[in-house]
């Protein structure tokens, strides 16, 4: 569960990283960026936010491939990777957290309601994270911020020890 001391211990320890922190949402249409900053002296370390929710959004301002996203369907891992890279290029930071999903209440292009990827992109290099959540809409969204958040946590933290 995020508290405001985790909260603050994470942008704590992305400045004292020498970390920059941006987000490209689709699924919680913000919800992470507004997380962050809510915390005082998160501008040290959050650039900025993209909410991808179209398609077209997702390409021109993130830079996914249309093929991409017309082969696969926004709900991908791929997706997702693209999106956390896009939005480190956008917003120059070394971090990017993007999240794309289904929060309901129909499945979309095949995937189910819950079905949520997040990205993640460190210094050029992106992986992503599938999970199914339970739960209503905003259920959905609240949980996959909390994980997009730990996800920037973990992260922040690996940064961190390789610095010492």
């Amino acid at each position: 569960m995020l508290t405001e001391t985790s909260l603050a211990a994470l942008v704590e320890s992305a400045v004292a990283a020498d970390l920059t922190v941006a987000t490209a949402e689709s699924l919680t249409g913000g919800m992470v960026a507004a997380t962050l900053v809510q915390v005082p002296g998160s501008s040290g370390m959050f650039q900025g936010g993209i909410i991808a929710y179209q398609n077209t959004i997702k390409e021109r301002l993130l830079g996914v491939s249309a093929s991409l996203l017309e082969t696969l369907g926004a709900v991908d891992p791929q997706v997702a990777c693209a999106m956390a890279l896009g939005a480190c290029t956008a917003a120059g930071a070394r971090v990017g957290i993007s999240t794309t999903g289904v929060a309901g209440p129909e499945p979309h292009q095949g995937k189910d309601v819950g079905h949520v990827y997040i990205g993640v992109a460190f210094d050029g290099e992106a992986k992503s994270y599938e999970y199914h959540f339970a739960g209503d809409r905003e259920m959905i969204r609240v949980q996959a911020t909390q994980e997009a958040i730990s996800l920037l946590e973990q992260v922040i933290h690996a940064a961190g020890e390789q610095k010492l």
